[in-house]
């Protein structure tokens, strides 16, 4: 049986200015944000500059993990423990483990065919529970329809937050994913768009939640210190009233991530050629169902989803069975147990309650998904195809006896 002989979970190599970046900061010893010489500015608070210019936004913190950055961005906000945060029912689990740990109770939304979060269950759902927040997920780089969440959240005042963890680089509308709440959350953790291992940025327009933020990140009295927040003075009251809870990034990722930064939007143009090339090949698979794209949206194609819903459970257990032995990990997120980063509300134990999802249920007992690195090419892509056709054929019963 041939098997597809590169791994999808190897990244591209940092580039060799980002090695020397951090080498220069190793060779000072200053890891710590905050352990400058006088005149420094420091390479943390240079990223959160340069993020903060990427988005046209005033204010960007980085932060330890993009997950803390959702913790942060709840807590800065003013949620309230055991308060319910609306948030979608297909995401990862670190978006309502985030909830959680900030104190609140996660209270999920159904989807729509695309995946994305559906505005009239979310409207149901804020109704029913009277939320003042919702914590949105651009889940696996999907963005719903922007408008009609935002309509629905100023509708039902309620304060949105972005989980961009998939769309840094993305659009709606030719506006920025992170844009549209009153925060947006990012991840440069190793399989997202900008590598430092572990690593998250919060931003905002918002003064005070930002005054929140630096202060609950660790800055201590060191606020002045940030090149994207506001100015010193503007902190005289917020920084006694709120609590440290170190998460800081240190300036050995930023160094990484500044020059990383300047090849984000040829990622995604490489990206985005791999993802159409899979996209067309997996379209003529005739069990998948591709997922449809709304005309508005600038998406990043660092991984794809697609659905077999005309199959049999048996069935695409022995697809996704083929495909592994093919050297292809493909998830589902039809199995019964959790597996990898593929796991279902269902198995989420901590949450309180949950309202009836049927959309939610029935659309990932068939969705699949397959990360796409960009140490690929469309000859991969074409390689990947035949494979896949391969094991569905096997699955099905349609392979020609050898």
């Amino acid at each position: 049986m041939r098997r597809f002989p590169k791994s999808f979970t190897q990244q591209e190599p940092i580039a060799e200015a980002a090695i020397e970046a951090a080498v220069a900061v190793m060779r000072t010893g200053r890891l710590h944000r905050y352990n400058l010489v006088e005149g420094e500015k420091g390479e943390t608070a240079l990223l959160e500059q340069e993020f903060a210019a990427s988005l046209g936004v005033p204010y960007v913190l980085a932060c330890a993990s993009g997950g803390y950055a959702l913790q942060l961005a709840l807590r800065a906000c003013g949620l309230e423990r055991g308060e319910a945060v609306l948030c979608n029912a297909f995401t990862l689990s670190p978006v309502p483990g985030s909830i959680h740990a900030a104190g609140g109770e996660a209270v999920l939304v159904d989807i729509l065919e695309d995946t994305t979060v559906d505005p009239d269950d979310l409207a149901a759902a804020a109704r029913e529970t009277g939320a003042r927040f919702f914590l949105l997920s651009h889940m696996r780089g999907h963005i719903g329809d922007m408008d009609a969440i935002v309509a629905v959240c100023e509708a039902h005042g309620i304060t949105l937050i972005e989980d961009c963890a998939h769309t840094m680089g993305a659009s709606y509308d030719g506006r920025p994913s992170g844009t549209f709440g009153k925060v947006g959350c990012f991840s440069t953790q190793t399989y997202k768009h900008l590598n430092s291992g572990e690593g998250g940025l919060l931003s905002t327009e918002d003064p005070e939640v930002m005054r929140r933020a630096v202060i609950m990140s660790g800055s201590y009295m060191l606020y002045d210190r940030h090149l994207a927040a506001p100015e010193a003075e503007t902190f005289s009251e917020t920084r006694l009233v709120t609590p440290n809870m170190s998460g800081r990034m240190d300036n050995l990722r930023a160094a990484i991530l500044r020059p990383q930064l300047d090849e984000l939007a040829s990622r995604r143009q490489r990206w985005n050629t791999l993802y159409r090339r899979l996209e067309a090949g997996l379209a003529e698979m005739a069990p998948v169902q591709t997922l449809p794209r709304h005309e508005k949206e600038g998406f990043v194609g660092s991984s794809i989803q697609f659905r077999l819903p005309s199959l049999a459970h048996d069935e695409i257990a022995r697809f996704v069975a083929g495909c592994e032995a093919r050297g292809i990990p493909l998830k589902w997120y039809g199995k019964s147990q959790p597996e990898d980063y593929t796991s279902r509300y269902d198995s989420w134990g901590y949450l309180s309650a949950t309202r009836p999802l049927p959309n939610a249920d029935r659309l990932l007992a068939t969705l699949c998904d397959l990360r796409l690195p960009l140490t690929f090419d469309e000859g991969d892509c074409d390689d990947i195809v035949q494979l896949m056709g391969d094991a569905m054929d096997q699955a099905t019963d349609k392979a020609t006896p050898e």
